[in-house]
């Protein structure tokens, strides 16, 4: 298994410095290649962690169907340069659903990360993933202390001053459930990403974050 080009990167940093219609146009050539690669490192993704998860597997995912598309949505934003300077690729069983636990990969200029977990979650989900962090927070801890997830892993993510409404405020759990998202990150390189077991380092790292993702999975999917 393989990391990427170093054109891919190249071409994303040429374009950090060039982000207009008109550079794009003219070295449309270039992205189509780096698009290319990003779509090939996705689909071995792909096929590796339909081996470590069958929810993955059923999904049947194709490359296209889990790569982020390079266009800005402009409408609503104050910076408008049409185009993103990052390569992503999501997997999930409901794809394009921040709110469902699942696994990303995300390079940029000049380095990126991968992890996973449950963003922008409903008030309801968050509600239940705190309640369950409350009555089985033994079991999260024990999750997160593991040699294999902290080997790759830290949480990460916006979090509450105080603890929220409803919960004591000396609750074993207290910090966690600050939490706005819970989310497991873990950092790479430029050297990394360019390296020949790339891939296969992102699929060691995920599969070391399942324990974390199914314990999330139950209160989120089904709060």
């Amino acid at each position: 298994m393989g990391g990427l080009k170093k054109e891919t990167l190249q071409f994303l940093k040429d374009l950090k410095k060039n982000n207009n219609r008109e550079w794009f146009t003219k070295y449309k050539s270039r992205y189509e290649n780096a698009y290319a690669d990003w779509l090939g490192f996705t689909g071995e993704l792909i096929t590796g962690l339909a081996k470590i998860d069958k929810k993955i597997a059923a999904a049947k995912f194709q490359p296209k169907d889990c790569a982020f598309r390079i266009y800005r949505d402009i409408r609503f934003s104050k910076d408008k340069t049409p185009y993103k300077i990052n390569f992503a690729s999501e997997f999930s069983t409901k794809q394009g659903q921040w709110d469902v636990p699942g696994y990303y990969v995300h390079i940029n200029t000049a380095d990126g990360f991968m992890g996973g977990g449950a963003y922008m979650l409903q008030p309801v989900q968050l509600q239940a993933m705190r309640e369950e962090l409350s009555l089985n927070g033994n079991k999260f801890k024990k999750i997160i202390a593991d040699k294999n997830f902290k080997k790759y892993f830290t949480l990460e993510g916006d979090k509450l001053v105080n603890v929220p409404r409803g919960f004591e405020k000396n609750d074993p759990m207290a910090e966690y459930l600050k939490h706005k998202h819970m989310l497991a990150m873990h950092k790479v390189a430029e050297k990394d990403i360019l390296s020949h077991g790339f891939a296969q380092h992102c699929l060691e790292a995920f599969k070391a974050m399942q324990p974390f993702l199914h314990y999330i999975e139950r209160p989120v999917t089904n709060p």
